[in-house]
């Protein structure tokens, strides 16, 4: 009683409290301003005119989901329609109440190999190019701040914009004889759906300069080196199913995701405050959503199990 009328007292409080640097934090919509977010219709329609492959979403009932880019042709390359698909799936998730992981793979054996240069081609003015920019930002922006936890499944090849995606998930899991590459500068161009920004805060600037700036191929090997990579998995053999690959890394990712959806989302969001807000503000977050999950189910059901030191 005690525990659940404090918890009460918390979760009144943080109404007026830091609960508004979470809200801003995860907005969705628009990482952008207003002004910015008014593009988004025009950029979307004309990025539909560019149709090719899907970008699949699978949600399962152990709270984890599989989305998957799917335009083998094309070493599933983005089309300007799965730009848009990849929004709406981003979407979607965000309204799962009982979301707890994310795996990101791509069909056929490979992973993404960036952006369909037919679409490339169509929007290659400047004003276009940015919009495109800032749509694909917003998606993987909002991708990487899901209240889950997030894993790519990397094999074959990440190019270009494939790379960039490894980096809007939590962990990266690289199969054996995979690649990421950051080809940008062979393409001269430079990172601009926020893979450049990620990056660093991955490995650090000065192994982005040098990815970057060497358009090196990280082989599974070099991604564990660096922290790029969180794992490596082993190719299956033929016999042993192509499901196989998928089930190592969803094994592997439950033991992240393991336990109650409110209290896998909470460590996520303390985590994200952590990384994006100001520490006044992450500290106020953390309390707040330490609230939400202190007198609730799993931890009333933990207290009477006495597990703490299991």
């Amino acid at each position: 009683m005690v525990l659940c009328a404090v918890r009460r007292h918390l979760l009144k409080s943080s109404s007026s409290s830091s609960c508004g640097a979470w809200a801003r934090l995860l907005q969705r919509g628009c990482v952008y301003s207003s002004v910015h977010c008014s593009d988004q219709g025009e950029i979307r329609e004309k990025l539909q005119a560019f149709p090719g492959g899907s970008v699949d979403l699978l949600k399962q009932e152990s709270g984890i989901a599989v989305l998957t880019i799917n335009y083998p042709s094309r070493m599933n390359a983005f089309s300007g329609s799965m730009m848009v698909d990849l929004e709406e799936r981003v979407s979607q998730l965000e309204s799962w109440i009982d979301c707890k992981g994310l795996i990101v793979q791509g069909a056929s054996g490979t992973f993404c190999s960036g952006s369909d240069l037919n679409a490339v081609r169509a929007i290659s003015n400047p004003q276009d190019g940015m919009k495109m920019c800032m749509f694909m930002q917003n998606a993987l922006t909002r991708l990487l701040r899901l209240p889950l936890i997030s894993v790519a499944l990397v094999e074959g090849r990440a190019l270009g914009g494939g790379a960039e995606l490894t980096t809007a998930c939590d962990f990266r899991l690289m199969a054996s004889g995979s690649v990421i590459q950051f080809v940008h500068k062979h393409m001269g161009l430079v990172p601009g759906w926020g893979g450049a920004a990620r990056l660093v805060r991955i490995v650090g600037s000065q192994n982005a300069l040098k990815l970057l700036g060497g358009a090196v191929k990280v082989d599974p090997e070099l991604g564990l080196q660096i922290g790029l990579a969180d794992g490596v998995l082993e190719v299956p053999q033929a016999e042993e199913g192509a499901g196989t690959l998928l089930q190592r890394a969803e094994n592997w990712l439950s033991h992240y995701t393991n336990g109650a959806a409110p209290v896998v989302q909470a460590v996520k969001k303390v985590v994200l405050s952590g990384r994006e807000l100001p520490l006044s503000e992450a500290l106020r977050t953390e309390k707040d959503i330490f609230g939400t999950v202190w007198g609730g189910p799993a931890n009333l059901q933990a207290l009477a199990s006495k597990s703490k030191h299991r």
